[in-house]
C-alpha cells in the first residue's frame, strides 16, 4: 500500500512524478538541495536579471510536458508557439506554412523544403529523400550507428544548415558520435509527426517559471511538501519502507537527482552497486549559453536563429521572447573549440559572430557566461541506460537518463517522471505492470 513517497530532486522528472503522484491522492514529499527549481534547466539570477542556466528548444511533440503543464495552470502564454522555422540568416531559410494554410503532415514538411531558400533544387530533393527512406523503415535501424554516418550521403549544405543542427539541439551530442536511432525518434516525433508536433515552442519566461513552480504549487494544494534547500545525503531501510535523511519513513522513494549523484546516495547498499557502476560509465556534454547585453534597439530577425561557422550554434532574442530587449542568449551545445578560451575571450568571439549577421552592432554592454559542464550525457549508439526500476521494488529512478526513446530532454525528464509514478500507482492499485 503506497502511503507516503519521498521523491529526491525537484528537477522537471522529479517534480512531474510528484505532479502525477499528488493528483491521484498521493502524498508526496519532494526534496531539492537547490533553493531554485528545476535541476538542470533552471533560473539564474545575474545582476538583476532573471535568466537560465541553458537554452532548451521544446517542440509540439513534447506531449507530456505540455499535458502537465496543462494539468498545474502554466499554460496560457509561457511558451511561444511558432511554426516550424530554421533561419541562418543570409544562407539557409526553412519555414513551414503557417497554420492557416491547410497543408496536413507531411505536406507541411515537403512545403518547408520545397520552398526553403539557401538550397539547390538537389539540395532539397536530397533531404526530401532522406525524410522518405526513413518513413519507409519506419524510422529504424538494423544496428544502430552515429549520426555522421547516418547523414553522409546528404549534401554538405543540408547537413550543416538542417540535419546537423537539429542532431546537435536534440542529443546535446556532436554528430560524429551521436546515436542515429535516437536522433530519428526524435525526427519521427516531430517532422514526421502531425504537423502541430514540429511547431516551436519558445519559452516566453524562466525555466523555474514555466513548469517547476507552477508544479510546487499544485502539489503542496494537494497535501505535499515541496522542501528546498534541503540536500539528502542518505537513504536508509526501515522495515519494509525507507528514510530520506532522517524524514520518513517512506514506502516508495523516486531517486530524481542528477545521475552523477546517485552512486554516492546509493553507497551504503550493495543492491544498487550494478546501477551505480552503469551510471559511473557514463560520458557527459556540455551546454554553455553566454548572454550579451545591447542597446534595447538591438533584436534578431526571428526570435531563435542559427549561426554556423563559428562557436555559437543557436542565438535566443530575449527582448522578442521575454521582454528583456537587448539580451541575447547564445548557445553551443557539446564539446568544441571553443573550450580553450576563458569566458572572456568566448564572449568576445561570440559577439564577433553576431556582428557578422547584425550590421552596425555595437559592443556588447555586459557578457555573462553560464557553462554546464556535465549538462547532459553524450548519446552514442546502442548506450545502455537504466531502466526505472531499480533492485529494490519500491525505488524508482527519474530522469532525462533514464531508458527511453528520447535523449536528455526536457520531454526525456518528464516522460521518465511520469513513469516512475505510474509504476508507483500500478502497484498501489494491484495492477501488473
Amino acid at each position: 500500500m503506497v502511503q507516503r513517497v519521498a521523491i529526491i530532486g525537484a528537477g522537471y522528472a522529479g517534480l512531474a512524478a510528484a505532479v502525477e503522484l499528488a493528483d491521484a491522492g498521493i502524498a508526496v514529499d519532494v526534496f531539492e538541495a537547490s533553493r531554485t527549481l528545476g535541476g538542470r534547466a533552471r533560473a539564474v539570477e545575474i545582476d538583476g536579471l532573471s535568466v537560465d542556466n541553458g537554452a532548451h528548444i521544446l517542440v509540439g511533440a513534447y506531449r507530456e510536458t505540455l499535458r502537465l503543464m496543462e494539468k498545474v495552470g502554466a499554460g496560457g502564454t509561457a511558451l511561444r508557439r511558432e511554426t516550424l522555422h530554421l533561419e541562418f540568416p543570409g544562407k539557409v531559410k526553412i519555414s513551414a506554412p503557417p497554420h492557416c494554410i491547410p497543408a496536413p503532415a507531411p505536406l507541411h514538411l515537403a512545403w518547408a523544403l520545397l520552398t526553403a531558400q539557401g538550397l539547390s533544387l538537389a539540395d532539397k530533393i536530397a533531404a526530401i529523400r532522406f525524410m522518405r527512406t526513413q518513413q519507409a523503415r519506419n524510422f529504424r535501424l538494423a544496428a544502430d550507428i552515429t549520426a555522421g554516418e547516418l547523414l553522409s550521403d546528404q549534401p554538405e549544405r543540408v547537413r550543416r544548415c538542417l540535419w546537423e543542427p537539429l542532431c546537435l539541439a536534440a542529443l546535446n551530442t556532436p554528430v560524429a558520435i551521436a546515436s542515429a536511432q535516437v536522433f530519428l525518434n526524435v525526427l519521427l516525433d516531430s517532422l514526421a509527426a502531425d504537423r502541430a508536433a514540429s511547431d516551436l515552442l519558445l519559452p516566453a519566461t524562466d525555466f523555474s517559471s514555466l513548469f517547476p513552480e507552477p508544479a510546487a504549487r499544485f502539489i503542496t494544494t494537494r497535501g505535499g511538501r515541496v522542501l528546498r534547500s534541503t540536500r539528502i545525503n542518505a537513504i536508509a531501510k526501515v522495515g519494509a519502507g525507507w528514510t530520506a535523511n532522517d524524514q520518513g519513513p517512506y514506502t516508495h522513494l523516486v531517486l530524481a537527482v542528477a545521475p552523477y549523484h546517485l552512486a554516492k546516495l546509493l553507497a551504503a547498499h550493495a543492491e544498487f552497486s550494478a546501477l551505480a557502476r552503469q551510471v559511473e560509465s557514463f560520458t557527459w556534454q556540455p551546454i554553455v549559453t553566454t548572454y550579451l547585453a545591447y542597446p534595447a534597439t538591438v533584436r534578431l530577425p526571428f526570435p531563435m536563429i542559427g549561426i554556423e561557422g563559428g562557436h555559437a550554434q543557436w542565438l535566443f532574442d530575449r527582448g522578442a521572447l521575454c521582454g528583456q530587449h537587448g539580451l541575447i542568449a547564445a548557445v553551443i551545445s557539446g564539446d568544441g573549440s571553443y573550450q580553450a578560451l576563458d569566458h572572456a575571450a568566448l564572449a568576445a568571439a561570440i559577439h564577433h559572430e553576431i556582428s557578422a549577421l547584425l550590421p552596425a552592432l555595437p559592443a556588447p554592454q555586459r557578457s555573462w557566461v553560464i557553462e554546464e559542464k556535465r549538462a547532459t550525457f553524450a548519446c552514442t549508439p546502442d548506450l545502455q541506460r537504466p531502466p526505472t526500476a531499480t533492485a529494490s521494488p519500491n525505488v524508482w529512478l527519474a530522469g532525462d537518463y533514464v531508458a527511453g526513446d528520447y535523449p536528455a530532454t526536457l520531454e526525456g525528464a518528464i516522460r521518465s517522471g511520469v513513469a516512475a509514478a505510474r509504476s508507483i500507482l500500478r502497484e498501489s492499485s494491484g495492477q501488473q505492470p
